[in-house]
């Protein structure tokens, strides 16, 4: 049994779990953004569907290029923080 290939797999397997998380909050994030609007006809799927696609690739960015010291939990934990943050200063910005 080759143990380097699964811990390879392993590690593809985490990083896979990681982005499907960042996808699940960018959209929850960009859900609450025009929820907290309170807009009579509710928000326009679409529109939802492209500021969750704009957030998930910056914080993707933010993942990806992130600082080298931080590994696993802590850089997808950063991710998320920094997609709560764009939301929250994009709601102030346009309020």
């Amino acid at each position: 049994m080759d143990m380097g290939n699964n811990a390879a797999s392993l590690y593809f397997k985490s990083k896979k779990i990681s982005l499907i998380i960042l996808a699940a909050t960018a959209i929850i994030c960009s859900r609450l953004l025009f929820f907290f609007f309170r807009d009579p006809e509710g928000p326009n799927l679409l529109i939802v569907a492209g500021l969750a696609l704009v957030v998930y690739i910056l914080s993707l960015l933010a993942y990806l290029f992130g600082p080298p010291k931080m590994k696993g939990a802590g850089r997808l934990l950063a991710a998320i923080c920094f997609q709560v943050l764009l939301v929250a200063g994009l709601y102030f910005g346009m309020k």
